[in-house]
């Protein structure tokens, strides 16, 4: 089975706040497929790391197509909570946060069926955590001028 591995990060520079996400696809061996660094408007950190995965997991799905079925996708993420959700050991109790799990969940179904998710320490995503201030900051710099 192939196997992917996705880095996603999301962030708001207040809670909420202007918020960024950033994401990483790549193949097994490492080689970058995708990277994505947007700017999503005023948000919320957990809304941002859940943007960051379902947008990234969109992305899997443009450059795969149906063979994205059958492969084993690996998501790291450095948001505990959201990894924790995903797993269903935590509540979705945010109104929010239950949309955002609700469209993850939709892509699970109909095109990942082979999809792991992992926490990861910060250190272990910091690629990730540069696109989502490199959105930030390009978005902060022109609300400036």
């Amino acid at each position: 089975m192939e196997r992917i591995v996705i880095h996603t990060d999301g962030g708001a520079r207040g809670n909420p706040g202007p918020a960024g996400i950033g994401a990483i696809i790549a193949d097994e061996n490492g080689k970058v497929l995708k990277e994505i660094s947007a700017y999503i408007g005023e948000q919320t950190n957990n809304y941002a790391e859940y943007e960051a995965l379902i947008r990234a997991l969109g992305e899997a799905k443009l450059l795969f197509g149906a063979a994205l079925r059958d492969m084993r996708v690996e998501v790291m993420m450095d948001s505990e909570l959201v990894v924790r959700q995903l797993a269903g050991i935590y509540k979705v109790k945010d109104v929010g946060l239950k949309e955002q799990f609700a469209r993850v969940a939709a892509l699970r179904a109909s095109d990942l069926p082979n999809l792991i998710f992992s926490h990861v320490r910060r250190e272990a995503n910091i690629r990730a955590d540069e696109l989502v201030n490199a959105a930030l900051d390009g978005h902060l710099s022109k609300a400036r001028v």
